[in-house]
C-alpha cells in the first residue's frame, strides 16, 4: 500500500529525531547489527523521499503544463487568437489540450467527452485553421441530428470568425422554404455549411449543394447520427459524395461498444480522445415514486421552494409537453415549451428565448436534449423518465452550476432517497444535483 507524502514524511522525520541510545554496555555484535539496521532503514527512508520527489515533481510539471499551456501554443492563427480572447477564453480544457494539436494537423479525430468540454470548440478551431476559402466551393460539412443544435454550431463558427471576413458560414435545416437555401448556395456559396441530414441531402441531391471539394466531414452527436439505420445510411449517402482524401471528425458524450466499430469505418488515421469520463460519480440524487396524479402537485412544490436561475423539465411526447406547459402558466410559472411540434421559426424564436433568459422554466422533449449549451441553467427535472442511461446522461450533465445538496426545508422529503448509484443503475431519478467542486 503506498503512503501518503504527508504520512511518509512524518515518519521520517520521527526516525530522523529519534533519541540516542543511553545504554553504552551493548556488545559489538549488537552495535553491528543495530549499525546495519539503521543503515539499512535509512536507505529505505531515502529512497522513499526520492520517489515521493519524483512523484511529486512528476505532478507538478503535469499540473503546470496543463494550466499554462494557452491556444498560442497552438500556434493558431492571430485572427483565430483575438476571437479567443475576445470570447473569454484563456486555457484550452482537456480535451481541446488532447485534440486541437492533431487535428489541425488534418488527423482524422473521434472524440468522447462529456458536455462542457468544449468539443464544439476544437473542430471550430481546427477547421479555421485550415481552411483556405475560394470562392463557390464547400470546404467544411458539419452535420448533427437537430435544428437547434446546428443553429447552434453555426452561431460558434460566426463567433471564432469574427476576424476572417473571407471565410462565410451558412446553416441548412428543415422547416424552412428549400427555395431560399437553393438560392443562398447559388448567389452566396458558403465555404462551411452546417445543417441536418435530411436537407443537406436533399441539396446534394438536387445538386445545387456541391460536395466534390469538401475537406473536413464533422458528425456532431455521431452516436445519434448512427445508431439508427435510416439516418446512418442518409449519412452514408452524403459521405460518399465527399472526395476520399479528407479529414473527418466525430463528436459525443456517449460512445457504445456497437457504434465505435461504425465510426471507425468512416476513418483513416485516426486519434480517439476519451475525456473525462462522464458518468456520476460523488453525485446525488433525489427521486420519488410518484403516481401519474401526484406529479403535478410535487412539481408545483419544487418550483415553489427551489431557487434556481433556470428549469428545464424533460418530458417524453409532444402533447405532454404543450400541456405541462399551460398548465405551469396557468400556475403563474414564467414557462415556455419547445417540441417538434412547433413551426421552425418558433422553435428557434423560443430557443433564443430561453437562451437570452426571457423565460426561466423550459418543458421540452429530448429535442433538447442532447448538445444544447444553456449556461443560466443550474436544475433540470425529468418529468418522465427517459427510456436509456445514455439519454437521461445528456438531459443533464453539465447543465449546473449552482450546488444544491439539501432541498428545502418546506419540502417533505420523508419519502425522498438520496443515491450515489451509477449509470446502469439509473431507474427512478427524479431530481439531481451537481458534485461539489
Amino acid at each position: 500500500m503506498h503512503l501518503s507524502e504527508e504520512t511518509s514524511l512524518a515518519r521520517f522525520e520521527e526516525f530522523e529525531n529519534r533519541p540516542a541510545d543511553p545504554g553504552g554496555s551493548m556488545n559489538t555484535s549488537t552495535n553491528l547489527n543495530q549499525s546495519a539496521s539503521i543503515v539499512k532503514n535509512e536507505a529505505n527512508v531515502t529512497r522513499q523521499r526520492a520517489r515521493l520527489e519524483r512523484r511529486r515533481m512528476r505532478i507538478m510539471r503535469g499540473y503546470v503544463g496543463f494550466h499554462s499551456s494557452g491556444f498560442r501554443d497552438f500556434l493558431l492563427k492571430l485572427e483565430l487568437l483575438r476571437a479567443i480572447v475576445d470570447s473569454g477564453f484563456e486555457h484550452p480544457s482537456e480535451v481541446q489540450h488532447e485534440c486541437i494539436p492533431q487535428a489541425i494537423l488534418g488527423m482524422d479525430v473521434i472524440c468522447q467527452a462529456k458536455s462542457g468540454m468544449g468539443k464544439t470548440a476544437v473542430f471550430v478551431l481546427s477547421t479555421l485553421q485550415q481552411i483556405e476559402p475560394v470562392a463557390g466551393q464547400v470546404a467544411t460539412l458539419v452535420m448533427c441530428h437537430t435544428r437547434e443544435l446546428a443553429y447552434q454550431i453555426c452561431h460558434e463558427f460566426e463567433r471564432f470568425n469574427t476576424y476572417l471576413p473571407d471565410i462565410k458560414v451558412a446553416v441548412f435545416y428543415g422547416g424552412v422554404n428549400i427555395k431560399v437555401h437553393k438560392d443562398l448556395l447559388k448567389n452566396e456559396c458558403p465555404h462551411i455549411v452546417v445543417g441536418t441530414r435530411g436537407r443537406i441531402l436533399s441539396l446534394a441531391r438536387d445538386k445545387e449543394l456541391g460536395l466534390k471539394n469538401v475537406r473536413h466531414f464533422i458528425l456532431d452527436e455521431c452516436d445519434k447520427m448512427l445508431e439508427s439505420l435510416d439516418m446512418r445510411r442518409d449519412v452514408q449517402e452524403i459521405f460518399k459524395m465527399t472526395p476520399h482524401d479528407k479529414q473527418v471528425m466525430m463528436f459525443s458524450a456517449t460512445l457504445s461498444k456497437e457504434i465505435r466499430p461504425v465510426c471507425k469505418k468512416f476513418m483513416q488515421d485516426m486519434l480517439m480522445v476519451h475525456g473525462s469520463f462522464p458518468g456520476f460519480q460523488l453525485c446525488y440524487y433525489h427521486y420519488i415514486k410518484l403516481s401519474e396524479l401526484e406529479k403535478n402537485r410535487k412539481l408545483n412544490d419544487l418550483l415553489d421552494a427551489l431557487d434556481f436561475n433556470q428549469v428545464v423539465i424533460f418530458v417524453k411526447s409532444v402533447s405532454r409537453a404543450a400541456e405541462l406547459n399551460k398548465l405551469l402558466v396557468e400556475c403563474n410559472f414564467p414557462s415556455i415549451c419547445i417540441h417538434s411540434g412547433m413551426s421552425q421559426e418558433e422553435r428557434l424564436t423560443r430557443y433564443k428565448g430561453f437562451k437570452e433568459g426571457h423565460k426561466r422554466i423550459l418543458v421540452a422533449t429530448d429535442l433538447v436534449g442532447r448538445g444544447i449549451d444553456i449556461e443560466r441553467v443550474n436544475i433540470v427535472i425529468n418529468y418522465e423518465m427517459p427510456d436509456s442511461a445514455n439519454t437521461y446522461l445528456h438531459r443533464v450533465q453539465e447543465r449546473f452550476e449552482v450546488d444544491i445538496k439539501d432541498l428545502p426545508e418546506q419540502i417533505d422529503t420523508s419519502t425522498y432517497t438520496i443515491s450515489c448509484q451509477r449509470r446502469h443503475e439509473l431507474g427512478k431519478i427524479f431530481y439531481t444535483r451537481p458534485p461539489r467542486l
